[in-house]
């Protein structure tokens, strides 16, 4: 902690508020998230004429599975750790504890209240009771490793790490929600943007093998090389190392994307000839890329999403994938799935602007 520690208190503080809405942005995107996976698929809202809090002294759920009341308790463990990260930079830690929780239990309890006005769901005082365990796991870990959040220790990551530039914190959550979408299986590798589900129609292009391995290839190449740069940009050290190890954590979402959801035998099903080149392609050309000044990287990473949109949005649906998908039961991963598709929906439209818009200051190309 040696370099915060010589800087002027008051500096330190000024220079800590980027640091502090970095534990924000973070507690509030992953609230964003559960209350999108809980309500998904917004369709439907009627009043059933039910008690709206009827489900609070409900009898024990006829059906429920131990996944479940994991996956509950896990969904809003995050959220509790992040909280207290957020609150604790401004408050002491059992208030910040407390409000983490009741903001936890509190966000629950309104999220299986609107389930009431959805025929697709079904709210329950299971659910909200695991969610609370869940958000109380998360305080407990966040009184305990909350330092790993914490402003002071944020803002000497972002020193040596990150450029120094207003909008560092928001190209990280586009980078992670880069990785989210690799974790739909229904889209091509690096592929996104695409409104036909959000428009409701079709594709427009017949499905010719030989044809669909070049937009593989395309999508899968061009979409890299937006996403290596962008992320280049927000890096001071290790740039290139850091945007390998990127590409390496999104094809292993995508395994783990392929055998939870469809199998371990389907794990390595994406790996098609198009997508094996488009990598290489894609690799090599981000590399290269690299070398060159900060307008062409804007230039050639604005230019690559676009392209990579505008061919996802007419590619022609996969048979091959379809017949596969026709196997997975999506089960309990409707919800995330959902979510993952509206992120990988909407991911280049906010991209695009944060790359044409974002200034790094004593930027250096590595």
């Amino acid at each position: 902690m040696g370099p915060i520690d010589s800087v002027h208190p008051v500096s330190a503080l000024l220079s800590a508020r980027p640091a502090y809405r970095m534990s924000q942005y973070l507690a509030a995107a992953y609230m964003l998230l559960i209350a999108y996976a809980s309500l998904y698929p917004f369709t439907g809202w009627i009043d059933l004429g039910i008690p709206a809090l009827g489900f609070v002294g409900a009898a024990w759920p006829r059906y429920t599975t131990h996944f479940d009341l994991a996956s509950n308790i896990a969904a809003y463990a995050p959220l509790g750790f992040l909280l207290v990260a957020a609150w604790r930079s401004r408050y002491g830690a059992w208030v910040a504890a407390g409000l983490a929780l009741l903001q936890g239990c509190l966000l629950s309890f309104v999220l299986e209240w609107l389930q009431n006005y959805l025929p697709s769901r079904v709210p329950s005082n299971l659910d909200w009771g695991c969610n609370s365990l869940g958000a109380l796991l998360g305080v407990l870990a966040g009184m305990r490793w909350y330092g790993w959040l914490n402003a002071q220790r944020l803002l000497y990551w972002r020193r040596r790490w990150l450029t120094q530039s207003h909008g560092s914190e928001w190209g990280i959550l586009l980078v992670a929600g880069w990785l989210l979408t690799q974790l739909s299986p229904e889209i091509l590798l690096f592929g996104s943007g695409d409104l036909r589900q959000l428009l409701d129609t079709h594709p427009i292009q017949p499905f010719m093998a030989e044809q669909f391995i070049d937009l593989e290839t395309m999508v899968t190449a061009s979409g890299l090389i937006a996403a290596g740069l962008m992320t280049s940009w927000l890096l001071r050290l290790n740039a290139n190392a850091v945007v390998v190890a990127l590409v390496l954590t999104a094809l292993l979402l995508r395994i783990l994307a392929y055998a939870l959801m469809m199998g371990p035998d389907a794990a390595t099903a994406w790996i098609t000839p198009g997508n094996a080149t488009g990598l290489v392609i894609g690799l090599a050309l981000l590399l290269g890329a690299t070398h060159l000044s900060l307008s062409w990287q804007r230039a050639v990473a604005a230019l690559s999403l676009l392209f990579a949109t505008v061919v996802v949005n007419l590619a022609p649906e996969n048979p091959y994938l379809m017949h596969t998908l026709q196997t997975w039961n999506p089960g309990q991963f409707l919800n995330f799935n959902g979510l993952t598709r509206l992120v990988c929906s909407l991911w280049p439209f906010l991209a695009l602007p944060w790359l044409m818009s974002y200034r790094a200051e004593n930027h250096e190309i590595h």
